[in-house]
């Protein structure tokens, strides 16, 4: 229990720092200049007492110090999110690789999930280092082995053979994609599908491999369809030119596909 509470409240830090990376990223603003957080609205620099994650925000009742601008809701919700996702995740599965890789693919499917609701941008900083980051911890926490065991000796180390499979769930993933966007394009005559979603996806089967990765795009597709639909029927929107951010139903769908994934995997072990 000690672990999964160091854990939450390391989390809340991340979520502050995936917080910034939301709003710099996409506006090509450095995470390193300026250094110290700052109001979006008065540009004034944050105090260290006005920055602590969760608490600050509760405290300020969601406003600027300076300036009493509403700070928006998502600075809350993704630092609480993520304290809550890595207290899940330690509590479930103890101190592990397979833990810490957990912890990593959330984060970064969570800064995903939030900057292309808000923003409808996916980050090459997340996508494209996701699927290195993926591919090298398959080494540590292998991925479930599939089409790769047919390519790769039994010679091999495990971890290697686990590499080769995070590879090709890497490559598959954003080469279904594109095949399923161009012809997408080529029968309605404009784009279906963005190079950032595919890039998640690429990201996404690095981490899970081939067959997670392919569960989680089918989630993700039938969650992002269905809630796009509710949405435009209730907000009277035009479904001809309302851009869906389905890299943020992507990513719900992969968390919770990578969660169940390890759970029937160490089945009775789950450590408490």
């Amino acid at each position: 229990m000690l672990a999964a509470i160091l854990a939450a409240l390391f989390g809340l830090l991340i979520g502050s720092f995936l917080n910034a990376c939301v709003y710099r990223l996409p506006r090509d603003i450095t995470l390193w200049d300026p250094p110290r957080s700052f109001c979006p609205n008065c540009e004034k620099a944050i105090a260290w007492y006005d920055n602590v994650p969760v608490f600050s925000y509760l405290l300020l009742k969601g406003k600027c110090r300076q300036c009493a601008w509403p700070v928006p809701i998502r600075y809350f919700l993704l630092e609480l999110l993520c304290g809550i996702m890595y207290f899940v995740i330690v509590w479930l599965f103890g101190v592990t690789w397979q833990s810490a890789k957990l912890l990593v693919f959330t984060s970064i499917c969570l800064e995903l999930i939030f900057s292309d609701f808000e923003e409808r941008i996916l980050p090459d900083e997340f996508t494209k280092g996701g699927t290195v980051l993926g591919i090298l911890f398959a080494w540590l926490a292998p991925v479930p082995l599939g089409f790769s065991s047919l390519l790769v000796p039994n010679t091999w180390a495990p971890g290697a053979r686990a590499m080769v499979e995070a590879a090709m769930g890497a490559a598959f993933a954003y080469g279904a994609l594109w095949t399923i966007g161009w012809l997408y394009q080529k029968v309605r005559g404009r784009e279906g599908m963005g190079m950032g979603d595919l890039k998640m996806a690429m990201m996404i089967g690095a981490f899970l491999g081939l067959m997670p990765m392919l569960l989680a795009m089918m989630a993700g597709s039938i969650l992002g369809s269905v809630s796009g639909l509710i949405y435009i029927f209730a907000a009277k929107k035009d479904a001809s030119d309302y851009e869906l951010p389905m890299g943020s139903f992507l990513g719900i769908a992969a968390i919770v596909v990578a969660i169940l994934d390890i759970y029937r995997e160490v089945g009775t072990s789950v450590v408490h």
